[in-house]
């Protein structure tokens, strides 16, 4: 970073848009050579093509973001992956970035790392207070940001965008589940640390302070589905369900396993067709006509995705709805994270 002797380091760096709209570290040699020993990758290697101007993105360049975003160095083994996660093919960044819906990369980090460097799976989870939940997802944005320049007003073109998309990263509460990982989910075992980016709106919260067995409790998770995004729109998007301790308690309680779960919500996240057309109930909004008269799933097989995070006491649970899903628009991707 070479800045003139009377600059104001931080109104310099405003200046040239190196910024996501708060204050950054200055990246100065010696602060990028420290987070570089975080990695065990070659500062030169290159990571891959950042969208939308697939500017070809080092280790160092990662490194120089992960500084700017305040990031310690044993957190850029993580946010090396993510970058590895949003700008591949599947992920399709490129028309995150472009499309008009409020969505941007959330990223979930499973695995042993995820303790070891201090993530947030508990209190707060979705939220701020956490260096290196805050910080990692920061970093990934402000890599798109700064190298391949997918900057709000540009490519960037969200109609009202969200604040998860200054950074939305978190870990999922391993220890605390039954349940198998969403990692090892996606085929990664439970002793490697693996980082999935999924693209995603801002969180819903699900309240039910009532249900006492996991049938009642699924029946309203499952309602809350229904209406990701939009209720008259199905099998065109993804989403994510964070169930919190409490609400997992039912599920741990009863026995229920992973499989056991997707099995009794997918019955339940079933559409009859003749309420979703245009039209139907008033609502010009919904699916062609032709559709009518047919049962369709809310989701695709695979579309729900399903974390475990949250404090230990709140009987509330939280949707996040995806965006289009397959070629035309994004998938979930997991990366291994590798020191």
């Amino acid at each position: 970073m070479n800045l003139a002797t009377l600059e104001d380091d931080h109104e310099a760096m405003f200046d040239r848009g190196w910024t996501d709209g708060l204050p950054v570290v200055p990246p100065t040699e010696a602060r990028v050579a420290r987070m570089l020993e975080g990695t065990s990758r070659d500062a030169h290697d290159v990571v891959c093509l950042i969208p939308p101007n697939l500017a070809e993105c080092t280790v160092e360049k990662v490194a120089v973001n992960a500084v700017l975003a305040g990031c310690r160095p044993e957190y850029l083994p993580v946010v090396l992956a993510s970058v590895e996660a949003v700008c591949s093919d599947e992920f399709n960044m490129h028309g995150v970035l472009a499309t008009t819906m409020s969505v941007g990369p959330i990223l979930i980090v499973n695995g042993p790392l995820a303790s070891q460097i201090g993530m947030n799976s508990g209190i707060n989870v979705l939220g701020h207070g956490n260096r290196a939940n805050s910080s990692i997802g920061r970093a990934v944005q402000l890599v798109v940001r700064n190298m391949g320049g997918g900057a709000p007003g540009g490519v960037d073109r969200a109609t009202l965008g969200h604040m998860g998309k200054q950074g939305f990263c978190f870990a999922e509460d391993e220890a605390g589940s039954p349940w198998t990982s969403l990692a090892e989910e996606r085929g990664f075992g439970p002793d490697l640390s693996a980082v999935t980016a999924f693209c995603g709106e801002g969180p819903r919260l699900v309240v039910d302070q009532r249900s006492r067995s996991p049938e009642s409790l699924t029946r309203m998770l499952a309602d809350a589905l229904l209406g990701a995004v939009s209720p008259r729109m199905v099998m065109g998007l993804d989403a994510m369900l964070v169930i919190s301790p409490e609400h997992m308690s039912r599920y741990r309680d009863a026995g229920w396993n992973r499989t056991r779960f997707t099995e009794e919500i997918s019955a339940l996240l079933m559409v009859e067709t003749d309420g979703i057309v245009f039209g139907a109930g008033g609502i010009e909004e919904g699916i062609p006509e032709g559709l009518a008269g047919i049962t369709v799933p809310k989701f695709r097989p695979g579309g729900l995705l399903v974390v475990h995070a949250g404090g230990p006491a709140g009987l509330f649970s939280a949707v996040i709805g995806g965006w289009l899903n397959g070629p035309a628009g994004s998938e979930p991707v997991t990366r291994e994270v590798i020191p």
